[in-house]
């Protein structure tokens, strides 16, 4: 007996050495791509700004001014992933719990990220593009997404400051909602012809993750309510998955992005834990057995069969596995977690650049020349909260 009980702890000391080891892997890919984006990304005219593609691509201009006019100067990169790299960043402190990664985010990427805050137009907001280059359109989904990210860095460091600036954009994104179409929030305030589920999905996971840091009853309600606007009017209901977008008059949209329906599985988790009704829970086991077979396809590579995900936006798939790393949160099934980690796998071997970038393709069949942000900065926040879920 007593050699069975060594055997026995031997493995688990084993397996918990293992586990160890990726987790350290994980976090060090995460790592190697923040540094790369320190390396190629950099904007030279000022070190606070990132540039949209590696390398610089001359010919981008900035087309979501008010105005409509082209940026003279070099452009740099938009709101969108810029934020992503916050995201990433965001996922590290959690992961680690690393305090030189709060200092990243205060003194580099926040910094940075202000040089878009528009506080001119009320409620205040974070704009498409550099403030000092005039009046750029604002986005619902963009803010967003800023929203969960600073929430989110607040519940994991309990620094005030971010849960202030959390608090302050939700009020922008909250704007957004009116009652034409019977609710919802609009994807972009200077284009108000439809109401989208980038907008209104995440908006769900903004308000659980602030009600989750105050307890205010209001954010609750607006997740509720949000939640089910976002149901009734965009769900395909064959297969649980989510349309994009419903026009103000009334046509549904009905392409289907993963950050769409990984959104609304987010969503249903946080509702169901902090509710405990029964039917969030039902939403977002439906979704997360749907998502991934519609959501992938099978590759050969080598002689063997990998199901992959398909070209349809890395950032996106990044976005849809919060869904499922917060489904995991609740089950400890470890079968969905496993398939990202497979992937994550995959592409290190199959869509990955000789100087350490990803490809946007995770199959690994499309190269690009210009190589994006926002897909190297989607990279650090999967593999990092791979390490917290390991």
């Amino acid at each position: 007996m007593k050699k069975i009980v060594v055997v026995f702890v031997s493995i688990i000391f084993l397996l918990n050495t293992v586990k160890a080891q990726d987790n350290k892997s994980y976090i060090a890919l995460s790592e190697n791509l923040l540094n790369l984006i320190d390396k190629y990304y950099i904007s030279e005219e000022n070190p606070l700004l990132l540039n949209e593609t590696y390398p610089f691509n001359a010919g981008n201009v900035a087309s979501y001014t008010v105005s409509q006019d082209k940026i003279k100067k070099k452009r740099v990169a938009y709101l969108w992933p810029t934020s992503g790299v916050f995201s990433g960043i965001v996922s590290l402190i959690r992961s680690t719990g690393n305090n030189y990664y709060k200092k990243i985010l205060d003194t580099r990427i926040l910094p940075g990220l202000e040089l878009y805050y528009d506080n001119i137009r009320k409620p205040s907001c974070y704009q498409s593009y550099l403030k000092s280059e005039g009046k750029s359109d604002r986005f619902y989904d963009d803010n967003v997404w800023l929203t969960i990210d600073f929430a989110e860095a607040y519940l994991a460091t309990k620094d005030p400051k971010y849960l202030e600036k959390s608090e302050s954009v939700w009020k922008f994104v909250i704007s957004g909602w009116d009652k034409k179409l019977g609710g919802g929030i609009y994807w972009c305030e200077q284009k108000k012809h439809s109401k989208n589920t980038c907008s209104n999905a995440p908006s769900v996971v903004a308000a659980t993750k602030l009600y989750e840091a105050t307890r205010n009853i209001t954010y609750l309600k607006w997740a509720k309510r949000i939640y089910a606007w976002t149901k009734i009017n965009l769900q395909d209901t064959t297969d649980y998955l989510y349309y994009d977008n419903k026009s103000l008059t009334g046509k549904v949209q009905k392409a289907k992005y993963a950050y769409n329906s990984g959104q609304m599985l987010q969503g249903a988790v946080l509702l169901y834990k902090i509710t405990h009704e029964n039917q969030y829970i039902v939403d977002a086991k439906r979704i997360a057995k749907s998502a991934i077979p519609f959501f992938t396809e099978n590759m050969e590579r080598d002689g063997k069969t990998y199901r992959v995900f398909k070209e349809r936006g890395a950032w996106f798939v990044t976005v849809m596995s919060r869904g499922y790393f917060e489904l995991y949160n609740l089950n400890k099934n470890p079968e969905y977690i496993n398939f990202f980690k497979t992937n994550l796998d995959y592409m290190q071997r199959y869509a990955k650049y000789d100087n350490g970038l990803f490809y946007g393709d995770w199959s690994g069949q499309k190269s690009n020349k210009f190589k994006w942000l926002l897909d190297q900065a989607c990279i650090i926040e999967l593999s990092a909260n791979l390490a917290a879920y390991n």
